[in-house]
């Protein structure tokens, strides 16, 4: 299936006919402002914090970490860059587990006493190269993301996934040859246990110098897994209060024990059923419920493919009440319905063709990050998703950011292919076209095959290593 893709457009207003006739509704302006008059550049106040632009980098789960969980000279490269990015707020940069057992591949980085030196080094080294580049540090937000991968956990490649279920989710417990009853269900006592690991590492990251913390709840993990745990039992399933104490306990937590860390929380605000690749490579609805209706989606309508944002506005308003104002929007996971989670126009290896038009899904996490901040307008909302606009990001990043519909435009992959973007929105300056994020999916496929996390295709740096020769990457459009 074949849909027009960004670089294809010669022009903006091409562009934005393109939407209206497409009728997918993207905010979009024609004239990309400069600093200082454009919207993007303007700083936000945000609890004696200063956040000096409108562009946040987005974290990511790195591949390039030494065995034992600390930062390699390939990671230092990245957060070298994230400070080239010109962003002042960086959010959490990289996914970091709280516990070696709980990470999603082997090689991700971990908090702990043993690796704090390395991480305060990381963050310095972002914070320096930001200096150089642009002199200003003092209005520089740094946050770690902390994460449990709960049901992904894979911490050893040779061996079987450490499974911690929230819950028996009878498709995703299929899809790995587990039974509808597993044994693999993370126990009360031991989600405790978790809790007490998450705030103990807060007061790492805070010893380390990163200003505040991501509690991560989204993409399929365990924190985002508990939100749909509505079968089950005890203290940490079944009611919305239930299904939020994990979350709660945590920030209250932290709070208590911590006075002056910041808390954020990057959110899956709505999630569909499970895809899978279709007879035609064309992604298609895994399963059928056989009552017609999917209740374990957290933010989503029962259809499957819908979502009702009843629960995640919520849970966003008793964030507020507890003094966390910011909220990264994204949505669904990575693992079984990555087109709604990072649209994109070319599959990882081991993924499916999009069953929409990939701008309809940018449309959609663009809709609902407008619609919770419309709705919570105390919360600092970070968009996500813009990486797929390519030389329209800032075009559409604008609109969001003047109408209000988002606070800060979060970037992810653009990060790895082009860091320099936002300073180069912000300069007024001519995009580098060569270095725009093409959705090639390089990221997630370099993993799949054991390689590090890096963009082949684009930049130079990884474009010459040997594992460049081991995937095989799209032709890039001129």
């Amino acid at each position: 299936m074949a849909y027009h893709k960004p670089a294809s457009f010669k022009s903006a207003q091409a562009f934005q006919d393109y939407l209206q006739v497409s009728g997918i509704q993207l905010p979009f302006e024609c004239e990309v402002e400069p600093a200082p008059s454009s919207p993007l550049a303007q700083s936000l106040d945000l609890g004696g914090w200063t956040i000096g632009n409108r562009f946040a980098v987005l974290p990511m789960e790195g591949w390039d970490g030494t065995l034992d969980g600390h930062p390699s000279e390939l990671t230092f490269r990245r957060w070298h860059r994230f400070g080239l990015s010109g962003a002042k707020l960086v959010w959490g940069g990289e996914a970091v587990a709280v516990h070696p057992d709980w990470r999603a591949n082997p090689n991700q980085l971990v908090i702990n006493s043993q690796t704090l030196p390395d991480l305060i080094r990381l963050r310095q080294e972002l914070v320096d190269t930001h200096a150089a580049a642009y002199g200003e540090t003092h209005d520089l937000l740094i946050g770690l993301q902390l994460t449990h991968s709960g049901r992904f956990s894979k911490p050893v490649k040779k061996d079987p996934p450490k499974l911690n279920l929230a819950y028996d989710h009878p498709w995703l417990n299929q899809r790995v040859g587990l039974p509808p009853v597993s044994g693999c269900v993370i126990s009360d006592e031991d989600l405790d246990r978790v809790i007490e690991r998450f705030i103990e590492a807060a007061g790492l990251a805070q010893e380390a110098g990163f200003q505040f913390v991501d509690i991560k709840h989204c993409h399929g993990y365990l924190g985002h897994e508990l939100l749909s745990a509505i079968n089950r039992p005890g203290r940490y399933g079944g009611s919305f209060e239930n299904r939020t104490l994990f979350l709660r306990q945590v920030v209250t937590g932290i709070q208590t024990r911590f006075p002056g860390m910041g808390i954020g929380v990057r959110l899956s605000a709505f999630d569909f059923i499970p895809f899978r690749k279709g007879p035609d490579g064309v992604g298609e609805a895994e399963f059928k419920h056989p009552g017609g209706g999917y209740p374990y989606a957290f933010g989503g309508d029962g259809s499957g493919v819908g979502f009702d944002l009843s629960e995640p506005v919520a849970l966003v308003e008793m964030l507020n009440r507890m003094g966390v104002k910011l909220v990264c929007i994204t949505a669904g996971s990575p693992y079984y319905n990555p087109h709604i989670q990072r649209p994109a126009y070319f599959p990882p290896s081991d993924g499916y063709l999009p069953p929409e038009d990939p701008l309809s899904g940018v449309a959609r996490q663009v809709n609902v990050a407008t619609q919770i901040k419309s709705r919570c307008p105390q919360a600092v909302v970070v968009g996500s998703a813009y990486s797929c606009l390519q030389e329209w990001l800032p075009n559409v990043a604008q609109a969001v950011v003047r109408r209000g519909a988002a606070d800060f435009a979060g970037l992810g992959r653009m990060m790895l292919s082009y860091p320099q973007m936002p300073a180069d929105i912000l300069g007024g300056l001519p995009l580098r076209r060569k270095q725009i994020c093409r959705t090639f999916s390089n990221r997630p496929t370099a993993p799949r095959k054991g390689l590090v996390s890096g963009c082949f295709p684009l930049d130079s740096f990884y474009k010459s290593r040997p594992e460049a020769s081991q995937l095989q990457n799209p032709r890039q459009e001129p």
